[in-house]
């Protein structure tokens, strides 16, 4: 190797990777995604009591119910939009108010989650094998798997962003149909904001995107012309439209059934109050979700900061009680062996990313850095790890890309299989702490609590 070309491109050593038209997995694509709905969905409705957030999600998801019925509601919960709550009312609304109801929607998101994801990551870099280690990565990494059997709002933010991400990047793939790819993809951002403002960050990256590339591509009329990339056919003006009006607008819809709310709301005195979106209007309701969001609260036992959440030393117990005739948990952390491998694969595809241009490695990695940063200067005083969710998924997407570029070169094929066997092997090893199992006693927790952190 020449000090010219000083780093290596492990996809050209014995290269047996791709052809030049690579088969779509789209057969993957749908069998993953289906294999982690089935395993979330065993001993899904235990506990039978709500655990964790559920506490503060489950009565704002039952108020939207009385839309359907004559009992006055109040516009509880108002520090978050309404769409996370809206979608396990449709739960709930289909299948009873019970533990089946809560969930069955978090579990229909997780797997549109992972299946949008793994279509994200196949579009942008059209390697077959890396989607497909991917799919393995999502399902054994703890986060999605564990989201997808909890009525809390971040596994709906995360399915709508991936389906964002897959969009998008199918746009790019497919100019001759990016003009419509473009209006899901901010369809997308926009149900995804009215789920959590945690998307904000990863909201803004495809419209920046988009002027970033079209901008470098030194077009005389930036605004108008319709030639170049990263989408030809469509003119930046037009993407401000799919990118940044349209998700405003989808966003903004999802508060009108809570104009209807309001005119439902009884105060305790007897007498009828508007509610806040009546009260104080779409914009002035958006200032107040942020004065809420910004209120200081007591410490928390589960509180955390970001370095422990890139190292995973600091986890969630979602529950840890006896329930259900048996001592039960549940415990949110991320794989300990795909969350430390992440961290090299995605400094790797970084310097790959920048070296080849090789923008499939580049999104991950700047996917990470954009929604880890966000907590850097979030102005919400008290974190939790859940809150790394996204950075853990374009981890896990830097890991997959980067063992890809390992199973192309045959020397290292090895190292590929042993890290997703290593990953399988770690999900089964923490399975009864993921999915409420009975556990032996009190004290059973020891057994998987490695690190004080994990306690």
């Amino acid at each position: 190797m020449s000090e010219a070309d000083p780093l290596p491109d492990l996809t050209h050593q014995e290269y047996h990777g791709p052809p030049d038209h690579p088969r779509d997995p789209w057969v993957w694509c749908l069998a993953i995604p289906l294999a982690l709905a089935a395993l979330a969905s065993i001993r899904l409705t235990t506990p039978s009591v709500p655990m964790f957030d559920e506490v503060h999600y489950l009565p704002a998801a039952r108020e939207w119910l009385t839309l359907l019925g004559d009992n006055p509601g109040r516009y509880i919960n108002p520090e978050h939009p309404p769409l996370g709550k809206q979608i396990i009312a449709l739960g709930i609304y289909l299948f009873g108010d019970n533990p089946l109801g809560w969930r069955i929607m978090s579990l229909v998101f997780g797997m549109v989650a992972a299946g949008a994801a793994m279509r994200a990551l196949w579009h942008a870099s059209q390697d077959r094998a890396a989607t497909i280690m991917f799919g393995i990565l999502l399902v054994t990494g703890f986060h999605l798997f564990v989201h997808a059997r909890i009525a809390i709002l971040d596994i709906f933010m995360a399915a709508f962003l991936a389906l964002a991400a897959w969009f998008f990047a199918s746009a790019i793939r497919k100019p001759e149909q990016g003009r419509w790819r473009l209006a899901i993809c901010g369809a997308a951002i926009g149900l995804a904001l009215a789920s959590k403002w945690n998307a904000i960050p990863l909201a803004v990256v495809p419209g920046l995107a988009f002027f970033a590339a079209r901008f470098a591509a030194g077009r005389k009329r930036l605004i108008t012309s319709t030639r170049g990339i990263p989408v030809p056919g469509i003119s930046l003006a037009e993407a401000f439209v799919w990118l940044g009006i349209l998700p405003l607008a989808v966003y903004a819809l999802t508060y009108l059934p809570g104009a209807w709310l309001n005119a439902m709301l009884l105060g305790t005195d007897g007498k009828v109050y508007p509610s806040l979106v009546v009260e104080k209007g779409l914009i002035g309701l958006q200032l107040h979700m942020y004065d809420l969001q910004q209120q200081v609260i007591d410490p928390h036992p589960y509180m955390s900061t970001w370095e422990q959440w890139v190292l995973n030393t600091r986890g969630i117990w979602y529950l840890y009680e006896h329930v259900d005739g048996a001592q039960r948990g549940v415990l949110m952390i991320g794989n300990p062996l795909t969350m430390l491998l992440g961290l090299p694969a995605l400094l790797y595809c970084l310097i790959y990313g920048l070296y080849r241009s090789d923008w499939a490695k580049l999104a991950v990695a700047i996917g990470f850095a954009v929604s880890l940063g966000f907590w850097l200067f979030a102005p919400k005083p008290v974190q939790f790890y859940y809150h790394y969710i996204m950075p853990s998924l374009f981890l896990l997407g830097a890991l997959a890309l980067t063992l890809g570029d390992l199973w192309h070169c045959l020397r290292w094929r090895w190292v590929s299989v042993v890290t997703l066997i290593g990953s399988a092997a770690m999900f089964a090893f923490f399975w009864p702490i993921l999915t409420a199992a009975e556990l032996s006693g009190e004290r059973a927790f020891l057994n998987w609590t490695w690190i004080e952190g994990w306690m």
